[in-house]
């Protein structure tokens, strides 16, 4: 479910895993994104659940990435955040 508003954590949690090179649990999210861990669990589940990202359900934590079909999958929620991220950036 998307909403309207898009918050500053979600455009670093974004950022953070649209710059990796390789798949992240959420807790290198969380210190990467400089976002509470429990902010980066919220956020990479409804990035997934959007089809932003893709997830590797493996333990002892699941990892996740940017899909690569990413743009074919939500390409209007990504221009958001896009645009939300150059907000927050000039803002």
């Amino acid at each position: 479910m998307e909403t309207n508003e898009i918050s500053v954590h979600q455009v670093r949690v974004f950022h953070c895993l649209e710059t990796a090179s390789d798949w992240l649990t959420s807790g290198e999210i969380a210190r990467a994104a400089r976002v509470a861990p429990r902010t980066a669990r919220a956020i990479t589940k409804k990035l997934v659940d959007l089809g932003v990202l893709d997830v590797a359900e493996v333990l002892p934590a699941h990892r996740y990435r940017m899909s690569p079909f990413a743009d074919k999958r939500n390409k209007a929620y990504l221009t958001r955040l896009r645009q939300a991220a150059d907000v927050f950036k000039n803002g």
